[in-house]
């Protein structure tokens, strides 16, 4: 097969080395040698076009011009000539060499799309060779052409999604086989989990066959797949080229409960859910809607909000300055290093009791406690010896722990109603909960710590059953007829309790946080919502949705 060969009967394309471009109309296309060559090949009018300086904006004409000459190049497998037409020919070059010498592309037809402005997109259909095994791989992807900072040429915009529309900073595509033997996931009732059906699991999938592949008898086969920045992070399995044999590895997760969660985040961006069982710490579900794939579930590290008052109650009632049944003020502002007030300045009538200020989410009542506390480091404390925050977490996968740092003045104020220094997960929020119900803190787990003999966390302390048995009351009663009514209105039986949260994190104009976290028998739950709003508004009705299908 030679330049200007007829491909399915309809494209015409250029071919090196057995990898080709195509075009869509029929027309052929075939520029291998354009910018930087040399070459005397009788496209120079197109290499001259291309070469010229500009300003201003770059428009489709160019934009189509630029991206048709580079995935000309990229096809024919010409790092060079590709990577001299973006502004980053370094990081280009690699790329397009390595897709065919490390990611085993043995054919690739790129065929441009209309352009939008300065994008363009295009689809690749590929095919890896291996070892003697040939397996297709297609997808869609797009560039953006600016201009050179220096020369003005019209350049493409150098991204690793040009490669590939999952890659992300400093990643790459390689083949081969992996150093994980495949596993094969498996819920708490023996269902198979996979990424296909649960994608909010890919992350969590990975990591397990990362930790516990190697461990668990498997035996690798040949895959393509991303291999991430960070050493220690899981590799990603695009495409398998040979089935492996991998080992079944049962998690504490339910499959129901995990299908209820996935549909629940879908319908909010930027959000993520955690449900655990307070009777043992099994974590039954993890679920994420996010752009960047990351697991804020696990992983994330935001200021909680007023869910905090969980704590700041427990640690207020353990130290009898409080109780469920007697006055608080709720006061419209108090000052404490810096005024502060409660959501739309409200005020509770004098006499009003703690629980109803915990049910209606009092900051006031709260931080008219510190003076009586006189100890910066009572809430820390709290949050450690009793609710296990911040003590190294083994889950199975990665996770981060919450933080509670001492403060003082106006920063403890903030503290008290889970702002300031404090940065929690739904993973923590969930498992604050679930000690909360049960009066004992038992560390969330993924995977049981008898796969690899991991040292589980424990707290120091068990919460007085008297706090306790206040805490769940005052969860109860926020449920019944405080800030989460609304919310937990759908969810099932009657006993179940909540709390809400909202978060400011960044400037006055932009939307707090969503936070909430609640339980129902054994099942606690705790999602969060970036830019959400109040609690009850999208962090709410998540929980709801995944406490009613545990």
């Amino acid at each position: 097969m030679g330049e200007g060969t007829q491909v399915n009967g309809a494209a015409k394309g250029a071919v090196v080395g057995g990898v080709f471009l195509a075009m869509l109309g029929g027309a052929g296309y075939g520029v291998y040698t354009l910018v930087g060559d040399g070459g005397g090949d009788g496209k120079g009018d197109e290499t001259t076009a291309l070469a010229e300086k500009g300003s201003g904006p770059v428009g489709e004409k160019d934009a189509a011009k630029t991206a048709k000459a580079f995935l000309a190049a990229w096809a024919a497998g010409d790092e060079r000539v590709a990577a001299d037409l973006t502004n980053n020919a370094a990081a280009a070059q690699a790329a397009v060499g390595d897709f065919r010498t490390k990611a085993y592309v043995s054919k690739a037809v790129i065929t441009p799309g209309t352009p939008n402005g300065a994008t363009v997109p295009f689809k690749v259909e590929a095919e890896i060779t291996y070892e003697g095994t040939t397996k297709p791989l297609a997808y869609d992807s797009q560039l953006t052409v600016v201009r050179g900072l220096t020369s003005g040429k019209p350049l493409v915009d150098w991204q690793p999604s040009v490669i590939h529309p999952q890659l992300q900073k400093d990643e790459a595509l390689r083949a081969g086989a992996p150093a994980s033997p495949p596993v094969k996931a498996v819920d708490r009732n023996g269902e198979e989990l996979t990424a296909e059906k649960y994608p909010s699991l890919r992350q969590v999938l990975a990591e397990l066959r990362q930790t516990y592949g190697g461990k668990a008898g498997g035996k690798a086969g040949a895959e393509l797949w991303i291999e991430p920045a960070a050493k220690e992070a899981p590799k990603r399995t695009l495409l398998t080229l040979v089935e492996g044999e991998p080992s079944t590895l049962k998690t504490y997760l339910d499959a129901k409960v995990q299908a209820a969660a996935e549909q629940a985040v879908a319908k909010f961006p930027e959000a993520s859910v955690v449900a655990v069982q307070p009777s043992n710490g099994h974590i039954l579900a993890v679920a994420n809607n996010r752009k960047d794939a990351f697991n804020a579930a696990m992983q994330g590290n935001r200021a909680p909000g007023s869910t905090m008052k969980i704590v700041t109650a427990a640690m207020l009632l353990d130290r009898g300055l409080v109780a469920a049944d007697k006055p608080a003020e709720c006061a419209k502002t108090v000052t404490w290093g810096r005024e502060f007030h409660n959501l739309n300045n409200f005020e509770l009538p004098a006499g009003t009791n703690f629980a109803t200020s915990f049910a209606r989410s009092c900051n006031t009542a709260f931080i008219k406690q510190i003076k009586p506390v006189n100890d910066d480091a009572a809430l820390p404390k709290e949050a450690t010896e009793v609710f296990g925050i911040d003590l190294d977490w083994k889950t199975g996968i990665k996770s981060t722990d919450g933080k509670v740092p001492p403060a003082t003045g106006a920063a403890a104020a903030a503290e008290y109603i889970g702002q300031g220094q404090i940065t929690m997960n739904p993973l923590n929020v969930a498992s604050i909960t679930a000690t909360a119900r049960t009066g004992v803190f038992r560390q969330p787990v993924l995977v049981s710590p008898e796969l690899d003999g991991r040292k589980i966390a424990t707290a120091e302390r068990r919460m007085k059953s008297s706090v306790q048995q206040q805490l769940v009351s005052m969860m109860r009663l926020t449920a019944s007829s405080g800030t989460a009514r609304e919310a937990m209105a759908p969810v099932r039986g009657s006993d179940k309790g909540a709390k809400t949260g909202s978060a400011e994190v960044g400037g006055a104009g932009d939307s707090p946080d969503s936070w909430f976290t609640g339980f129902s028998g054994d099942v606690a739950a705790a999602a969060m919502v970036e830019g959400g709003g109040h609690g009850g508004e999208a962090a709410g009705p998540i929980v709801a949705q995944v406490l009613n299908a545990g």
